[in-house]
């Protein structure tokens, strides 16, 4: 079966630091990975090398059509939420796709309020629901517990496992422990630290 990603001997340099160096990775349908390690170890650069939005110094990484969550709201924060996720379930998904994700996430009662009005953990969850109602089968969650409660991560774990057994895969990074059977990757010590 083919992977939903690849990394073969990856390097990455960041300011200077060496990151990763010979990296191999694969994930395939139904698998999770969970990369941990210290402030600095290149856990965010993993997650970017893995979207495309940084190069390897060495090697290739292949990759299916994913959909990310980090950081970034990437939600147009005047517009009410239901509007603001349709311009991304119409790029890569469908309004179905997103009333479920919306519904998963907990999100639907927060429909018409908009986004610059949410908490940093409806935030949050309005970025999980972006990824959840794209047909991407490759998941990237980038620190996905931060601001989450405890209803939160619950969905998410429930989210994960679903798409999971219906053949996705999730590449997470993480210093919280994530719920779930994950296998682990944990990075070096810190170039930034």
């Amino acid at each position: 079966m083919k992977p939903l990603l690849r990394f073969e001997g990856v390097t990455l340099r960041r300011g200077g630091q060496l990151l990763l160096e010979g990296l191999d990775l694969r994930l395939g349908p139904g698998e999770a990975l969970h990369v941990t390690g210290p402030n600095g170890s290149g856990k965010t650069s993993l997650i970017r090398l893995a979207a495309g939005l940084l190069r390897a110094d060495a090697g290739r990484v292949e990759r299916s059509a994913l959909a990310l969550s980090d950081e970034m709201l990437a939600l147009d924060r005047e517009l009410p939420l239901r509007k603001a996720l349709m311009f991304w379930a119409r790029l890569g998904g469908t309004a179905d796709r997103l009333a479920g994700a919306m519904d998963a996430m907990g999100l639907a009662g927060l429909a018409e309020v908009p986004v610059r009005l949410l908490s940093s953990g409806q935030a949050k969850r309005a970025t999980l629901a972006r990824v959840a109602a794209s047909e991407a089968k490759l998941w990237l969650l980038d620190e996905p517990l931060n601001g989450l409660d405890a209803n939160g991560v619950e969905r998410l774990e429930a989210l994960v496992a679903s798409h999971r057994a219906a053949g996705g895969a999730v590449l997470a990074a993480s210093h919280s422990t994530l719920g779930g059977d994950w296998a682990r990757l944990e990075l070096g010590q810190g170039a930034f630290a």
